[in-house]
């Protein structure tokens, strides 16, 4: 009676998809709160970025806050006014945000 029920895989090993359950949730539980959100942030400040234009408020990446004067080669450098008779001229990469919503961690500095 051992021997038929052995060959129909009856031996105490655990099914296929069941061993993966906990792994399958774990990835799914990491997509939804890390994953998820961190592109859809890119993908605002993507579509910040470019919608930027002459006159808008803006802080950098390293703090400083200025008005667009304007945008040169191809719209990829910004000129920022940050002061009466100063110019200074950035990637627009270098944008962390508009000037209303720009948040501390958009320009915190990693440290070791």
């Amino acid at each position: 009676m051992e021997i038929i029920y052995a060959m129909a895989g009856g031996g105490g090993q655990g099914g296929g998809i069941a061993a993966f359950l906990p792994f399958i949730i774990i990835m799914g539980i990491i997509y939804f709160l890390m994953i998820r959100p961190q592109s859809k942030r890119q993908k605002e400040k993507k579509t910040m970025l470019e919608n930027l234009k002459k006159g808008d408020k803006v802080i950098t990446i390293g703090g400083i806050h200025g008005v667009i004067s304007g945008l040169k080669a191809k719209g990829t450098v910004v000129i920022l006014k940050t002061g009466k008779n100063n110019d200074l001229t950035v990637n627009r990469s270098a944008i962390a945000g508009l000037a209303g919503s720009v948040t501390e961690e958009d320009t915190s500095i990693v440290e070791n």
